[in-house]
């Protein structure tokens, strides 16, 4: 199994929806910032968001498992080998992440 490198590409804000449903001041997720990096295998990495980890762990762990070299999901998705664009399911803020397999071993405790 490969560590996979997640990078937080873009954290959003939908206006029209949080103006009709969030609470009064709602902005971007506060807990991520654009271009934090983790590392992760099987386990969710210190310091990201449990419900974003919920999201991408199925393709952080398809791509620890060695669809590294190949185009994700059919290559119908994305162009480069290795790579997956995913996000959060907060429909309000989502946070836009990008995974890409790596070369390092996952270590138990690492």
């Amino acid at each position: 199994m490969k560590k996979v490198k997640i990078t937080v590409l873009k954290t959003t804000l939908d206006k029209e929806l949080a103006d009709e449903y969030g609470v009064e001041g709602l902005g971007p997720c506060p807990m991520l910032k654009e271009g934090q990096v983790f590392y992760a295998d099987y386990a969710r990495p210190e310091g990201l968001c449990d419900e974003a980890w919920k999201a991408i762990y199925q393709y952080v762990f398809a791509l620890a498992h060695g669809s590294g070299g190949d185009l994700f999901y059919y290559g119908d998705w994305i162009r480069k080998p290795g790579v997956a664009i995913c996000s959060c399911n907060d429909g309000l803020r989502p946070v836009i992440f990008k995974l890409e397999a790596t070369d390092r071993e996952a270590r138990p405790g690492d």
